[in-house]
């Protein structure tokens, strides 16, 4: 059960961010106005919303799931993995230390949050781009201190991990075609590729965030019963980033 999230506005600069999409440049009046929709939507969810000031020296610092893995038990700050992003988790790093030990990931591991996968009580760590072995490996080992298994898988498409694949709790997922076998005996929905996106959901206790614009997959998820909230994600879908991307939970 989730109590709080961790949020941080976009800076003026967003559009300067780091990004693959090629969906053109966002629009940063209307990036505000969907995230402060994020923010009603994790309120609407049961959460104590903390929104942290935008940071105008890092560009992608909204994206604060990528600065921080947090349990019950402890909050393993990360080592981003894009240089231009070093120093985003010094902020998060402060605020919750209000709350939990903290662990930091040391040079040279590169760690990003949108590579961790939980699944209960196993975490799938993403080797990719923005994540190294060696940074997989000490997460692995704090996560062990605590009781928690994890194992790593290959990212060879796409920024992250869990750009491609989310856990919808009850033992079911959703994935694009790339990771479908990722978890064996697993319930998965198996996304088309134009609805490739909409594999980034947010499961926040009894509610499940999707994005907005993808019928095909809200009707899929639908169907096995989830309290459903749409939220529109347009300008930070342009940015790579998507639901998962925009908290941390706790």
């Amino acid at each position: 059960m989730h109590t709080r999230a961790i949020v941080r506005r976009p800076g003026r600069n967003f559009a300067g961010g780091i990004t693959t999409s090629n969906l053109g440049k966002p629009d940063y009046e209307k990036a505000l106005r969907q995230h402060a929709a994020y923010c009603d939507a994790l309120a609407r969810c049961g959460l104590a919303v903390t929104v942290l000031k935008a940071d105008e020296r890092y560009p992608d610092g909204c994206f604060v799931e990528d600065t921080a893995i947090v349990t019950r038990d402890v909050a393993v700050i990360t080592r981003p993995g894009a240089l231009a992003r070093r120093g985003e988790e010094k902020e998060i790093a402060r605020v919750l230390s209000g709350y939990f030990e903290t662990v930091m990931i040391e040079e040279p591991g590169t760690l990003d949050g949108g590579d961790v996968l939980r699944v209960e009580g196993h975490f799938y760590i993403g080797i990719s781009g923005r994540t190294n072995r060696e940074g997989a490996r000490q997460l692995s080992d704090i996560l062990a201190r605590y009781g928690y298994t994890s194992s790593e898988k290959e990212v060879r498409d796409g920024l992250h991990l869990k750009s491609d694949i989310a856990y919808l709790g009850r033992g079911n997922f959703i994935s694009t075609p790339v990771f479908s076998e990722m978890v064996q005996g697993a319930s998965t929905i198996i996304l088309d590729n134009d609805e490739s996106y909409s594999a980034n959901c947010l499961l926040i206790n009894d509610y499940l965030l999707i994005p907005g614009g993808f019928p095909q997959s809200g009707k899929k998820i639908a169907d096995l019963g989830y309290n459903i909230i749409e939220v529109e994600m347009s300008e930070f879908r342009k940015m790579d980033g998507g639901l998962t991307c925009l908290s941390l939970l706790f």
